[in-house]
């Protein structure tokens, strides 16, 4: 099992962030700021503090202000690479465009780049390592899951299945946008366009796909209401990205 100080994080921060452009026009999705800072910058620290080298941003809409704000990771003890899309390809299709930069892991983390989960990837990678199936997704229970898809986790961890969002004010698990990968999760992603939740999860369940339920932090800014909302919760957003109490 490699150190997380051999993994590579993977960060998708392409997408357009429509239901945003109300409130931020004028950058991209990531770079909403939250508090004083980016909201990717959350992600940056978390990942830098509990261990990670190496992170991998696949960039599209605006991708040169991500790339101008967080450059070659230098001044954060990373080594940053870019991985950019020349047009929409989804994230399925932004993972496969990074697959010859993650060439030399058998193994690797995966992120959204519009949501935050407080969470050990320690503990995730060994809970990957131990279940030995292609993919492990971080889950989180949410007392009120209308606006997302929930995921059928069995009595073994495994993940069973997918409900698409139902719009039903009703408590359930969610998948919290935080994989780990073996490689040969490439095997069924396509070049082109695609959809990491709509296209590939789905196909990949025969080959061992498991969930790890986190009870930490857990938020996206997706939509101006949830945005409005980690302005209120820097402060606990800040301190759970560093692995303060």
């Amino acid at each position: 099992m490699n150190s997380i100080a051999e993994t590579t994080a993977v960060l998708l921060v392409g997408g357009q962030g429509t239901r945003l452009r109300p409130v931020i026009s004028s950058t991209p999705k990531p770079l909403a700021r939250v508090g004083k800072q980016p909201f990717l910058e959350l992600l940056v620290r978390q990942l830098q503090r509990q261990g990670f080298r190496r992170l991998i941003m696949c960039t599209g809409y605006m991708s040169h202000q991500i790339e101008e704000e967080f450059g070659n990771g230098q001044g954060w003890g990373l080594e940053i690479t870019y991985s950019r899309e020349s047009q929409p390809m989804g994230t399925g299709g932004a993972l496969k465009l990074a697959q010859s930069s993650i060439a030399d892991v058998q193994t690797f983390v995966v992120m959204n780049g519009d949501s935050f989960l407080e969470i050990d990837f320690s503990a995730l990678l060994e809970f990957h390592h131990r279940r030995d199936g292609v993919a492990t997704f971080a889950v989180v229970r949410v007392p009120d899951a209308a606006r997302y898809g929930t995921v059928n986790v069995d009595s073994e961890g495994r993940v069973a299945g997918f409900l698409e969002k139902t719009g039903a004010n009703l408590p359930g698990i969610i998948n919290a946008g935080v994989y780990a990968f073996n490689r040969q999760v490439f095997d069924n992603i396509s070049d082109g366009p695609a959809s990491l939740e709509k296209d590939i999860f789905p196909k990949i369940l025969n080959r061992g796909v498991y969930a790890l339920e986190v009870d930490g932090m857990f938020i996206d800014i997706g939509t101006p209401e949830d945005y409005a909302r980690a302005q209120t919760l820097f402060d606990r957003l800040s301190s759970a990205a560093v692995g303060e109490k």
